[in-house]
């Protein structure tokens, strides 16, 4: 099937709203995403509209998906940019201009197609584009009980950097960040 890889606009909102929404109900949503189904279907909508749109300015996000020739999305992967000296998503300090790949999702049919690679291809390409801030380093992070994710990161070039947050949520449980192409910083 040919996509169209691409950045979203805020006229997606409804089709991004609704591929979170089934992404949150796959199998292993509770350890691929920080969220659950009933807290973003309680959303309103202004909030799928701001992610859709994407941000410029002091917070940096765009989300890419993979859209069939029908229209549907069958996939997604949101960047955010992290900047220096700032708080990163986890609260903690982001030590380099850094960007961060969250919201990893394939529809369980597209899985092993190369979709996702397709979309983390224009998610890194958006990354090192900018001008400003210039992205020293591409991560994320990925749950200790999701193998599958992790071998798909570690095939694509990431590796684990060594440090390791504990899940919100589940502080037993641990979430490794991984860096495109080793550890760094």
């Amino acid at each position: 099937m040919n996509h169209v890889i691409r950045a979203t606009t805020a006229s997606d909102w409804q089709r991004t709203k609704g591929l979170r929404l089934d992404a949150l109900r796959d199998p292993v949503a509770n350890i691929a995403f920080l969220d659950t189904y009933e807290a973003a279907s309680a959303q309103p909508d202004e909030h799928w509209q701001g992610r859709a749109a994407g941000a410029r300015g002091d917070m940096i996000s765009q989300q890419f998906v993979a859209e069939r020739p029908d229209g549907s999305l069958d996939g997604s992967v949101t960047v955010l940019i992290e900047r220096a000296g700032r708080q990163d998503v986890f609260g903690g300090p982001a030590l380099v201009d850094q960007a961060h790949l969250v919201g990893v999702f394939v529809r369980p049919e597209q899985r092993g197609t190369g979709l996702a690679r397709e979309l983390f291809d224009a998610a890194i390409a958006f990354a090192r584009q900018l001008d400003e801030p210039s992205v020293a380093r591409v991560r994320l992070f990925v749950h200790q009980d999701n193998a599958r994710a992790e071998a798909f990161y570690r095939r694509i070039g990431f590796a684990r950097s060594g440090l390791s947050v504990p899940m919100p949520g589940d502080e037993a449980s641990v979430e490794h960040e991984m860096v495109l192409g080793g550890p760094a910083v």
